[in-house]
């Protein structure tokens, strides 16, 4: 079925790469017409949208600087997952998924591996649009810092069920079976832990704190 736009090795191809820019450049604008429509005031002005943007945008840009990289995918990285839950910590939960889906889009496009549609679906679609149940707790006290981890903690969960459904049955023939269970969990959450530890300490620093609560000000506006 996607034999024209995935390679042999699993990659893409020209065609693959064509259709996934477009479906993302589309899941961007997207992502920017239902923050409109899902805030709390239900129509959110220019500056609104471009903070958006702007969010979407760095997270995309922060994804490129890693901290180290696992063999088998994933990585930690200069906090880009934070700018995805500031997007639902500031707009509420249907803002932060559309934005979260769109990301994910984007980052299939910057390292596209594809065994299968369900397989794109939780390790691309459905885990980052996750990110955006952080606005559940938008209202809350500390509801950043708590948004933050249950949204770091969903989005394991859906590469930990990629993990289960696809990755195992890659693993050589010599991996100890007593792993099986909890290999996918341990191996995913290892890094999303890693870079959650390093975004809790810096988002909990006294001057960082402050300087989000007054861009969530000004971000609401």
């Amino acid at each position: 079925m996607f034999g024209f736009m995935v390679t042999a090795d699993g990659g893409l191809t020209t065609a693959g790469y064509v259709i996934t820019i477009i479906a993302g450049i589309i899941l961007f604008f997207l992502a920017i017409y239902f923050a409109g429509k899902n805030s709390d005031k239900k129509k959110l002005t220019t500056r609104q949208l471009v903070f958006c943007a702007v969010a979407i945008a760095l997270a995309f840009i922060t994804s490129y600087l890693k901290i180290f990289k696992l063999p088998w995918g994933g990585s930690v990285t200069l906090c880009s997952m934070l700018f995805i839950v500031l997007i639902a910590n500031w707009y509420g939960v249907g803002t932060g998924i559309m934005a979260g889906f769109a990301y994910g889009i984007l980052q299939f496009i910057q390292e596209p591996y594809i065994l299968s549609f369900f397989q794109v679906c939780c390790d691309y679609i459905l885990a980052f649009a996750a990110l955006g149940l952080a606005g559940l707790f938008a209202k809350q006290s500390h509801g950043l810092l708590k948004g933050y981890i249950i949204a770091v903690i969903a989005r394991g969960a859906f590469h930990s069920l990629g993990g289960y459904l696809y990755w195992m049955s890659y693993m050589p023939d010599n991996f100890p079976k007593s792993l099986t269970a909890v290999y996918p969990i341990l191996y995913n959450y290892s890094y999303l832990l890693a870079e959650g530890i390093i975004t809790v300490i810096i988002i909990s620093i006294p001057a960082v704190s402050k300087a989000l609560t007054q861009i969530k000000r000004t971000a609401l506006q």
